[in-house]
């Protein structure tokens, strides 16, 4: 987390003044542990905080124009030089160009739940935004579960959601089935949507605050020449006028890419590459009879039969179920894992009629850059898709809207230009606030991925009272939840004991398979 201090990192060495006691006007502001502060002109002019200033990092000095702000009376003289380890994160927006005569012109590529609340947050916060999405109809291949937090901090209408799961079942290579959800309270539960469904609400919700949705196939963008020239955007506009589409371009101030793990913004800013997983999936329409055993039941099967590295998974829409696997390390072989998903819940789905098969890319880990200039990345363009559990709408649709926060905040509600480090505030706030989720549940699927027997001890974790309480509630309202220490040192002796037993098994299979 070193890496990615943030505003509020500590630094003992200021103290929390208020500006009105401290200075005189003209006053000059600023972003200071995590709030705006006033500093005098008379003590900083523009070349002391420069524009494009993200941040210094523990370990180094701090500059003698930064000094001369600290040492004029704000931190009561305090030499900053002594205190090493320190993180300073200053965000002078106030000081860029202000726009004359229009607002700030944001450009958002892709429509899914990252683009949707992208958009929408841009054109609350007085943004002229541009969403562009080709297929307005799209039905992305995804298990479509979402949190239970997500419903209420994005406002989400209850009539989107198809099914309420309140049970779950943790299937084991050897068809061992453990029961999930024992833990959770009456009004708790996982929504299950279609995305379909899901991302035109966003798109339409956009809509309604201003945002300008666009049908079309965004193509390719010419870089700006200097920090004041826009993007200047390709794409083919789908308008009914041509199949082909019509050639059109945009111009524009900033551009955010939400246009999935084959990102072409991404590839615009030369943002890397990254490992990614095939999601494949079949819609299956169930008789009645077979559809009320997962009314609010979902599963997961786990097993080298049917993911090497991930799971398999039987989730409830509205009148039909999604089942359908993943994988990295052997993509290949996508059809064959799929296959095996089916006949491991072939007596619960029998009788039942695919209508529609899905596969999709899904990123396995952020992209090496996310910021470049005006330029940002979130959802899965970023690579915001977590290890072992596979979600990704929630982090999507959160990313977007702290990207666009950073926008608002950084052009004061679409008045200025932004720059680098507008938005590289999202990136800080992002990554201080998630990074311990993405990690842990890289570890998860390291530890007990690798191996059916691994897989054996998982399910078995599963069991666990406090496991589901702790994990359930981690998962619903996306906040690390501190346990109690002596249930903690059981579930690590348990946890240990598991993979014990599933080591002596891997042994004894080998020596079987000899």
């Amino acid at each position: 987390m070193a890496a990615y201090s943030a505003i509020g990192a500590p630094f003992s060495a200021i103290p929390a003044l208020s500006a009105e006691s401290h200075f005189q006007k003209p006053l000059r502001t600023a972003v200071f542990r995590g709030r705006i502060v006033q500093v005098p002109s008379s003590e900083v002019s523009r070349r002391q905080i420069p524009k494009n200033f993200n941040g210094l990092r523990g370990g180094f000095g701090v500059s003698e124009d930064l000094q001369s702000v600290f040492s004029s009376g704000f931190c009561r003289g305090t030499n900053l030089k002594a205190k090493r380890g320190a993180t300073i994160v200053v965000y002078a927006g106030i000081n860029n160009r202000k726009l004359e005569g229009r607002k700030l012109r944001v450009a958002v590529i892709g429509g899914g739940p990252a683009g949707g609340c992208t958009a929408e947050t841009l054109a609350k916060g007085g943004i002229e935004t541009f969403l562009i999405e080709r297929k307005l109809d799209n039905a992305k291949p995804c298990g479509g579960a979402i949190p239970l937090c997500m419903v209420g901090e994005f406002e989400l209408p209850l009539d989107i959601i198809d099914r309420k799961v309140t049970k779950m079942k943790m299937i084991s290579p050897s068809n061992v089935a453990v029961d999930v959800g024992r833990t959770l309270k009456e009004n708790e539960y996982i929504g299950m949507v279609r995305r379909e469904v899901l991302d035109s609400y966003l798109r339409e919700r956009a809509a309604k605050f201003g945002a300008n949705v666009i049908n079309g196939l965004f193509m390719k963008m010419d870089l700006p020449k200097d920090s004041d020239s826009p993007y200047v955007l390709h794409y083919n506009l789908y308008d009914g006028a041509s199949s082909q589409g019509t050639r059109c371009t945009l111009e524009v101030d900033a551009v955010v890419g939400a246009d999935g793990a084959n990102s072409r913004v991404a590839k615009g800013i030369d943002a890397g590459d990254y490992d990614y997983a095939i999601a494949f999936q079949e819609r299956i329409m169930l008789p009645v009879e077979k559809m009320g055993y997962y009314e609010n039941l979902a599963e997961m099967y786990v097993g080298d039969d049917v993911s090497p590295d991930f799971y398999g998974w039987v989730f409830p829409k509205c009148d039909h179920v999604a089942v359908g696997t993943g994988t990295v390390i052997n993509k290949p072989g996508i059809k064959q894992y799929q296959l095996a998903t089916r006949n491991r819940a072939k007596e619960k789905i029998e009788g039942g009629k695919i209508i529609r098969v899905e596969a999709h890319p899904i990123p396995e880990h952020p992209r090496p850059r996310r910021v470049k200039d005006r330029v940002a990345l979130v959802g899965d363009a970023a690579g915001y898709v977590t290890k072992c559990s596979g979600e990704g709408i929630y982090f999507a649709a959160k990313s977007g809207r702290m990207c666009a926060e950073a926008i608002v905040e950084g052009s004061a509600n679409g008045t200025r230009m932004i720059n680098e480090a507008d938005l590289r505030r999202y990136l800080e706030k992002w990554d201080k606030q998630y990074w311990p989720t993405y990690k842990v549940l890289d570890i998860l699927q390291k530890v007990f991925y690798r191996s059916n027997p691994a897989r054996e001890a998982f399910v078995e974790m599963c069991a666990d009272d406090y496991v589901q309480k702790m994990t359930f509630d981690s998962y619903l309202y996306k906040t690390v939840v501190p346990g109690n220490p002596l249930d903690d040192l059981k579930l690590a002796i348990k946890t240990i004991g598991s993979l014990v037993r599933a080591s002596a098994l891997r042994k004894e299979m080998k020596k079987l398979s000899v």
